[in-house]
């Protein structure tokens, strides 16, 4: 039995695990100023959007869904004819139109797959699920890893999705943002006022930077400091501390909207990197792709790891 695992471009996890493991980019539009883009985590395309500094506060940015008829194309020519089984795990729900739209298009290729196998010369029956991962960014990432993990263990579609969406609610998540007022400016474009005009200005006169923390896309700030350097130490010695505790799976996922020297530069990565090796733990560490950086602005990072509850402190 071939099953496929299928992510939308949100999600983010190293290049090479992606390619190593076959999982299948459903792609969202980038819209930069006046030019239109497909982001598919093609590592040049990512390298450059942030040589060229496309990222930034300075650019008018968003980020659109693929139609169901975009999508159902996709299905009916890559996935359809590839697997027996496909599970699609899409950006949280109430973030993007990215469920939906998977959804209805999910429901019109599985209307013709039978046809579709047979012109490939592909014997047997198709089926599909979407599941709504309830993550951002590298949460996506660790669903995703677990989710490899488990096609391991030959589970029957039913078992293997009951066992995603119950890991989905023990994927805890830490933010470091780069710049509150970018924040700020993409909330108001999206009409959420959750982010208040007073917190961007006092992260940007006073340097404050705030470590978000929580369950899934449930979070709030746990730590304020003054620089980003100081955070992004704290959120690192709480993954070490997590680590040497034990997770409910041997992954920490961490995704950074910066080059690559700055990602080696950060303050305690590699005490996390021995930690991690120590206890037999994969960190799986990214670029954060372009739909990420666009949401929570460039120079940000997003750590993700699974365990049970407990507070940022512990």
């Amino acid at each position: 039995m071939r099953v496929g695992l299928i992510v939308d471009s949100a999600c983010d996890l190293p290049y090479e695990y992606i390619r190593n493991h076959d999982i299948f980019i459903l792609p969202l539009t980038a819209r930069i100023d006046d030019q239109t883009y497909i982001d598919d985590h093609s590592p040049d395309t990512t390298r450059d959007f942030y040589e060229r500094g496309l990222l930034t506060k300075g650019h008018h940015a968003e980020t659109e869904a693929f139609s169901p008829e975009q999508i159902r194309d996709l299905l009916t020519e890559k996935i359809v004819p590839a697997y027996d089984i496909a599970i699609c795990e899409t950006v949280d729900r109430t973030r993007s139109l990215i469920y939906q739209n998977a959804t209805e298009a999910m429901n019109m290729a599985m209307s013709r797959q039978k046809a579709i196998r047979e012109a490939a010369g592909v014997d047997g029956n198709f089926s599909m699920r979407v599941i709504d991962s309830k993550q951002l960014f590298a949460g996506q990432g660790l669903l995703a890893a677990y989710t490899v993990r488990l096609f391991e263990k030959n589970l029957s579609k039913n078992a293997l999705r009951h066992e995603v969406e119950k890991f989905s609610e023990k994927i805890w998540t830490c933010v470091v943002p780069r710049d509150l007022h970018y924040i700020r400016e993409r909330a108001r474009r999206r009409g959420d006022k959750s982010i208040s005009g007073v917190v961007a200005f006092l992260g940007k006169a006073l340097n404050i930077t705030p470590i978000v923390f929580g369950r899934g896309v449930i979070d709030k700030p746990v730590a304020k400091t003054r620089s980003f350097d100081a955070s992004v130490e704290k959120v690192m010695a709480y993954a070490v501390r997590r680590v040497r505790a034990g997770l409910l799976t041997p992954v920490v996922s961490m995704s950074c909207g910066m080059s690559w020297e700055e990602i080696d530069a950060l303050p305690g990565l590699d005490e996390l990197r021995k930690a991690c090796a120590d206890h037999g733990v994969e960190l799986l560490l990214s670029q954060m792709g372009i739909t990420s950086s666009i949401y929570i602005g460039p120079g940000s990072l997003c750590l993700c790891l699974g365990a049970d509850a407990h507070d940022f402190a512990d």
